[in-house]
C-alpha cells in the first residue's frame, strides 16, 4: 500500500543544476551514474538509487517444493539516475549497452522490442495505476551485475527503479514494501509470476549477511555471514546453454508425480516430507522423478542445516554443506555438466576457498565459489586448463558482500 509523506517526511530532488551529494561507502560508482545521466541528458540526475545482485547458495531450485532459499546480496550493484523533465515524454539510457528507448507517460504498455525498457516502464506503469501522476523523466540505468546469468539482474533494476520513483513521488515505503511493489511490477506488466525471493533478498539485505526465504509464505530473516576478508567469485562458464523451460517443466511434473503417492488429499508439499520417505519410494516411479525429489527434500534439510553453521559459526561445516549440495545437484537433480564439474572440483583443491558450487538454473552458466580474498588470484591462474581442456575460457567476476538497497537525492 502507498502511503504519502506528510510535509515534514517530503523528499525533494536537488536543484538540476546540482550534483547529489555523494560521499562514504556509496563511492565512485554512483559518481558514474551521475556523470552519464548529466553526459546523456545535460543536467544531473535528481535522484539515484541502487539495488544489488543476488548469488543463491542453496535452494534455488525448490520453488515447486515450496522450500527454502539461502542467498546474499553482492556487491554488484544496478543503479537508476532519474531527472524530471517539462513535457511528458519518457526517455530511458542504458548506458552499459549503449542504448536509447523513448516512450510518453500516457502510452506505458509492454513493447517486445523495447527490451530492457519495459523493465523502469512496468514501474512507472503501477505507479501511475495506484495514483502517483508524473510529467516526463530522464532515466538512465547503469550495472555491474551480469545479465543472464541467476543473478537477478532484472530484479536489481525492478527495484532501484522503484526506491528511485518513490522518492519522486514522495511516497512512504519499507524496504519489503518496496520489493513487493517491484515483484507485483513484474509480474502484472509482463504477465508472469517474479521469483519473490530475489526481490527480498537484493532489497532487505544488510551488508556481511545471508538471507533466507521461506517460499510457502514469502517470510525471510536474515543471518551471519562472511566479512571483507572473503570474496564471492562468479564464475561463468561460457557453456551455451539452450532454453531450460522445458527441463524445469519436467522436475516440476517430478514433484507431482511424487505428491500424487505420498498426499493424494493434496494438501502438503515436498517441503513436509523427509528424504527417508523418499527414499521408500525406490519402484514406485521412474528413477529420475525419485532422486529429482530426493534432492529437494534433502535440499530443504540442508539449508536448515547450513543455518545452524553460520549462526554457530562453523565456516567448515557451511562449505561442507555446499558441497553436499553440488554433489546433489549433479548425481540427483541433473542439472550440472562437466565444465561446471570442472570448475566446481578446481575450485576445491585451491587453498584458501572454503566452498564452490554450481548456482542458478544449471545446464551450464555459473559457480559460486566463497573464498579468502588472498586465492583469488591463484584461482584465477588454475582457470588457465580449462581453456586448454573445453577449448574457450570461463570469466570470472569478483565481488564481495557489501550489497543494499540504497537511495541518494
Amino acid at each position: 500500500m502507498l502511503h504519502k509523506c506528510n510535509k515534514e517526511e517530503e523528499i525533494r530532488g536537488p536543484n538540476r543544476s546540482e550534483a547529489p551529494s555523494i560521499g562514504g561507502p556509496d563511492e565512485a560508482y554512483m559518481k558514474d551514474i551521475v556523470a552519464l545521466h548529466r553526459a546523456e541528458f545535460e543536467e544531473y540526475p535528481q535522484i539515484v538509487a541502487t539495488a544489488p545482485g543476488v548469488a543463491k547458495l542453496l535452494g534455488e531450485q525448490t520453488p515447486s517444493a515450496e522450500g527454502l532459499v539461502l542467498a546474499a546480496a553482492i556487491s554488484f550493484d544496478v543503479s537508476v539516475g532519474i531527472s524530471e523533465r517539462r513535457d511528458s515524454s519518457l526517455r530511458f539510457f542504458a548506458a552499459d549497452l549503449g542504448e536509447r528507448k523513448r516512450t510518453g507517460v500516457a502510452t506505458l504498455k509492454f513493447k517486445k522490442e523495447d527490451r530492457w525498457a519495459n523493465f523502469p516502464k512496468a514501474v512507472l506503469e503501477r505507479f501511475g495505476r495506484l495514483g502517483s501522476a508524473t510529467r516526463g523523466l530522464n532515466i538512465t540505468i547503469a550495472g555491474e551485475v551480469p545479465m543472464g546469468l541467476g543473478f537477478a539482474s532484472s530484479s536489481a533494476l525492478l527495484l532501484a527503479t522503484t526506491m528511485a520513483l518513490k522518492s519522486h513521488f514522495g511516497v512512504t515505503l519499507r524496504n519489503e514494501e518496496v520489493a513487493d511493489f517491484a515483484c507485483k511490477s513484474e509480474s502484472e506488466f509482463f504477465g508472469i509470476q517474479g521469483r519473490v525471493d530475489d526481490f527480498l533478498i537484493s532489497g532487505c539485505s544488510t551488508p556481511h549477511a545471508a538471507t533466507i526465504v521461506d517460499l510457502r509464505n514469502a517470510r525471510r530473516h536474515s543471518l551471519p555471514f562472511f566479512d571483507g576478508d572473503w570474496a564471492v567469485v562468479l564464475t561463468d562458464s561460457k557453456v551455451p546453454r539452450l532454453s531450460v523451460v522445458n527441463e524445469d517443466s519436467q522436475r516440476d511434473a517430478s514433484v507431482r508425480q511424487v505428491l500424487a503417492i505420498l498426499d493424494p488429499s493434496g494438501r502438503k508439499s515436498l517441503r513436509d516430507f523427509a528424504p527417508e520417505e523418499i527414499e521408500e519410494l525406490m519402484g514406485q516411479l521412474p528413477e529420475s522423478v525419485r532422486r529429482r525429489a530426493l534432492h529437494l527434500s534433502e535440499e530443504h534439510r540442508r539449508v536448515k542445516e547450513a543455518e545452524e553453521a553460520l549462526v554457530s559459526g562453523d565456516r567448515v561445516a557451511f562449505g561442507k554443506i555446499l558441497a553436499r549440495s553440488h554433489t546433489s545437484l549433479r548425481n540427483l537433480y541433473e542439472v550440472s555438466c562437466p565444465e561446471i564439474d570442472w570448475l566446481q572440483k578446481r575450485a576445491m583443491e585451491t587453498e584458501g576457498i572454503l566452498c564452490s558450487r554450481l548456482t542458478g538454473s544449471g545446464f551450464g552458466g555459473c559457480t559460486v565459489s566463497i573464498m579468502k580474498r588472498d586465492a583469488v588470484d591463484e584461482y584465477r591462474r588454475r582457470l588457465d586448463e580449462y581453456e586448454r581442456i573445453f577449448g574457450f575460457r570461463p570469466t570470472v567476476h569478483e565481488t564481495g558482500l557489501e550489497g543494499s538497497m540504497r537511495v541518494i537525492d
